[in-house]
């Protein structure tokens, strides 16, 4: 039982993990949601702004001038909370690595090997929640910003919804706190 909840977990923590890089590098954590027809499909990321033409599929991105430029708070936030989730993750995937049972490494005393999947655990409980705040706060602020522009009857051509990295980094986020609680909780 307890091997099987181990890889249930590393299969887990594994597939976060890529989804919580995948959206702190991916650049579509807000996506235009003008329901008119357009001809080019507009992302925000927290690295650069890209625009795709909708009739031939050319994409062009802007990089953002700076990593120390003045940036919307949102962006800063969350850029600093999902690097943080990620090495974390990423730190836990490698002590989980090392404590599977499976793995020779350190054999011959359980008791290290289990300390190192709590551990692991813990890590990857404190990433979760920092990944998970740092896509939710994108994505309430991507929200008032359009209740706002809504409320004041503000029509500027374009308004954005989530983009599918917010929603890959929530993902991200929720699989690693369901991993850190099966490693915390249900390991015995």
């Amino acid at each position: 039982m307890s091997s099987a909840l181990q890889m249930t977990a590393f299969g887990l923590t594994l597939l976060s993990t890529l989804f919580l890089l995948l959206a702190t590098c991916t650049d579509c954590w807000m996506v235009n949601a003008d329901d008119s027809l357009e001809v080019s499909h507009k992302c925000r990321g927290l690295w650069r702004e890209c625009v795709t033409n909708m009739q031939d599929g050319v994409r062009t991105c802007d990089q953002y001038d700076s990593i120390l430029a003045d940036h919307p708070v949102k962006i800063v936030v969350t850029r600093t909370l999902m690097i943080t989730a990620d090495l974390l993750a990423g730190l836990a995937l490698a002590a989980l690595i090392l404590g599977l049972d499976c793995i020779k490494f350190l054999r011959e005393d359980p008791c290290v090997k289990l300390r190192m999947c709590y551990g692991a655990g813990a890590t990857l409980g404190v990433g979760s929640v920092l990944g998970l705040v740092g896509s939710v706060w994108y994505a309430v602020d991507v929200y008032v910003e359009r209740a706002t522009l809504v409320s004041h009857n503000i029509f500027l051509g374009v308004h954005y919804d989530f983009g599918w990295s917010c929603w890959l980094g929530m993902a991200g986020s929720t699989g690693c706190f369901v991993a850190s609680v099966l490693l915390t909780c249900c390991l015995y």
